[in-house]
């Protein structure tokens, strides 16, 4: 097993109650970390999901879960948003779906990077 298959497998998810509708979902963590690989310093950040489900939902407390395993990699920033959305459209496989991180200013700079599918 991968390591990013050892995290996807954290990922848990539960049937859309609605699969007939297009409805769209938000969720927000605002305490996620991960550490620069340059600097070993830690980034600070929030990390926003929004997507339309299709025939599944992501459970929240496995997401949370998920998010935390990535406290003490050493990653871009550019680096961790793909990743995530990486692994939450190969669990969730949504209809459409974008993942922001928004970090912590630091040395005077604030970065956004934001990933969209499908790609537009």
């Amino acid at each position: 097993m991968s390591d990013q298959d050892d995290f996807r497998s954290v990922l848990e998810t539960f049937p859309n109650p609605n699969p007939g509708r297009n409805f769209t979902i938000e969720h927000h963590c605002p305490e996620f970390t991960s550490v620069c690989p340059k600097t070993g310093q830690p980034d600070y950040g929030t990390i926003v999901f929004t997507y339309v489900p299709d025939e599944v939902c992501v459970e929240l407390k496995s997401l949370k879960m998920y998010l935390q395993r990535f406290r003490n990699e050493g990653i871009f920033y550019e680096a961790v948003t793909n990743r995530i959305m990486d692994d939450f459209l190969a669990v969730v496989n949504p209809r459409s779906a974008s993942v922001e991180s928004r970090w912590t200013p630091r040395g005077g700079l604030h970065s956004n990077i934001v990933i969209r599918y499908p790609d537009t």
